[in-house]
């Protein structure tokens, strides 16, 4: 079995210990960065009254941006399933 990590994450000026693999650490971190940059983006563009107001904010936009990607992709996968079946259908004509 590998052996986690104990590792602190900050996040709205809070700390957060966390037990992980060692192979999550780099894209923990890296998330954590990117939910202060947006808070922070917040903070200084807009009148929050309180870290929850920001915290919403931040996580309202990257759900938006993850529910954005799935119906990207579904929307993706239905047009090559579209034109999967058109060419089906053509090389079924040419070889009959």
């Amino acid at each position: 079995m590998k052996e986690k990590l104990k590792i602190k994450v900050s996040i709205a000026d809070r700390v957060y210990p966390m037990t992980v693999f060692p192979e999550q650490e780099e894209g923990l971190r890296l998330a954590a960065q990117k939910i202060n940059k947006v808070i922070k983006h917040y903070e200084d563009n807009y009148a929050v009254r309180d870290k929850q107001d920001v915290l919403a904010m931040s996580a309202l936009q990257f759900a938006t941006k993850v529910e954005q990607s799935q119906l990207n992709e579904s929307a993706t996968l239905i047009e090559v399933d579209r034109r999967l079946k058109d060419l089906n259908r053509s090389l079924e004509e040419y070889i009959k």
